[in-house]
């Protein structure tokens, strides 16, 4: 596959929208270990029954990542589907197109992060099924460039990408799964206690 221009069909499935500074279409792996060159077909802990599979995600979606690996976070962004009120709810405070949710108990380890993002070849991925911007690969895959990912906080706002650090994501998640607005979230079960649940 091409690392050119975005391609138009892969945008129907409530796509985010482009960050500042995004780059043309290609897919990422993003992990700590700068070691990393060889990737495997692997089985996830949390999901057994699934394929063995390599995981990448486009250069639309890499943002996502911008997180170091365990870190709880709900990214949000607007869809045909949103309403005026939930774009206004959501998005209206600072103008954002996305917006990123992090815990306070996770900032220092942001801050401490080094993260690299690797360049997999396009040839032999194709589009998960279900989720938007993921691509899987049921055979072994050399990176092709390794990128060090810099100042993680500074590369949301580079990219004009709202992060917003909270006490705890399950006031915000709460809200986010009952509203029209396309969302992710990614190790949700490394969250804080909600609120509700404390003694």
């Amino acid at each position: 596959m091409d690392t050119g221009a975005y391609p138009a069909h892969l945008l129907a499935r409530d796509a985010a929208p482009p960050h500042r500074g995004e780059g043309p279409f290609a897919l990422w792996h993003f992990s700590e270990d700068p070691s990393l060159r060889t990737f495997r077909p692997h089985v996830p802990a949390t999901h057994p029954a699934a394929p063995p599979l390599v995981w990448a995600v486009d250069t639309r979606h890499a943002p996502m990542f911008w997180f170091p690996r365990d870190c709880p976070r709900g990214c949000i962004w607007p869809c045909a589907q949103t309403t005026p009120a939930d774009r206004e709810r959501f998005f209206g405070q600072s103008g954002a197109d996305r917006v990123h949710v992090m815990e306070a108990g996770w900032l220092e380890r942001m801050r401490a992060c080094t993260l690299f993002a690797y360049r997999l070849p396009g040839e032999g991925f194709r589009p998960h099924d279900d989720v938007g911007g993921y691509w899987v690969a049921d055979r072994t895959v050399t990176a092709i460039q390794r990128v060090a990912a810099g100042d993680l906080i500074d590369r949301h706002a580079a990219a004009g990408i709202e992060l917003r650090i909270v006490p705890s994501i399950w006031p915000f998640w709460r809200r986010v799964a009952a509203s029209t607005v396309a969302y992710s979230g990614l190790r949700l079960r490394n969250a804080a206690p909600h609120p509700d649940q404390l003694p």
